[in-house]
């Protein structure tokens, strides 16, 4: 009787189960199911009976090096061998000129297979820091925005102006200007509201005996002369001067200069004479 009964038991529960399925076939998301299962099938069989065969069949080779090399070259190179080059990015180093490959996966002498993606780096030279605004600082704020980037203060022109005293007012490179490191700015520092009448000429690059006539010219004498070393200047000729050309002083008023003198080979300090 026990073996009667579970055997209609069973054949209720199968026929339940036929009757859902049937149901579920006609309904719009049960056969998109049966699609999607069917597709994975067919790709799982493409993957295993086509795809893996060849890839496991293709030939091999070992990856060229190519660290070192120019760009264009690089990629010649890798095409020529059946690779597929890939530029992936570039940085900064100073120890590869500016388009050159610093860097490449998989590495040099690794086996792959015909086709493979080679990823290149790039370097973009050495690298670059953008200049700082240095107008409306002082020399001291100015020197510590610089070094902290890697640049430094490089020449001061003191120039009367009707900014503040003391403040920077102009700059040698503009804001965002990209510089190597080590590079140096030029400031214009003012020195205030001139009271002087005569404008104080330019003396650079004129022989020490021209510019105390040009000085006198303008009732100026000529004041401290430091002497400095140069092998590729004639002799007394003018390098610097202070107060530095378009500053307004009086009649009479001395103009320090900075004058190139004779020196050997092996003489490397320069001597201060007044």
């Amino acid at each position: 009787m026990n073996i009667v009964n579970s055997l209609l038991l069973f054949k209720k529960l199968a026929f339940d189960i036929f009757e859902t399925m049937k149901n579920l076939i006609h309904k719009p998301f049960f056969k998109k199911f049966l699609i999607a299962v069917g597709i994975f099938i067919v790709f799982v069989w493409l993957m295993n009976v086509v795809v893996m065969p060849w890839y496991v069949n293709s030939p091999e080779l070992k990856v060229p090096k190519v660290v070192g090399m120019k760009e264009a070259d690089a990629i010649t190179i890798l095409k020529d061998n059946n690779l597929e080059p890939l530029v992936s990015d570039t940085t900064y180093d100073e120890k590869f000129p500016r388009g050159t490959i610093i860097y490449q996966r998989p590495n040099a002498n690794e086996t792959v297979k015909t086709g493979r993606r080679i990823y290149l780096f790039v370097s973009g030279g050495e690298p670059t820091v953008s200049v700082p605004l240095l107008k409306g600082k002082s020399l001291r704020d100015a020197r510590f925005s610089l070094e902290r980037l890697g640049l430094y203060l490089g020449r001061i022109d003191s120039v009367a102006s009707e900014n503040p005293l003391n403040m920077i007012f102009d700059q040698q490179y503009a804001v965002g200007t990209p510089l190597k490191k080590g590079d140096s700015v030029g400031v214009s520092l003012s020195i205030g509201q001139s009271i002087g009448t005569i404008t104080v000429p330019n003396l650079i690059g004129k022989s020490l005996s021209d510019a105390e006539k040009v000085l006198a010219d303008s009732s100026l004498k000529v004041g401290k002369i430091n002497y400095q070393p140069s092998f590729s200047l004639l002799p007394n000729t003018v390098l610097d001067q202070y107060p530095s050309k378009g500053n307004k002083v009086n009649p009479g008023d001395s103009i320090d200069l900075f004058v190139t003198k004779a020196t050997e080979p092996d003489n490397q300090h320069p001597n201060m004479e007044n």
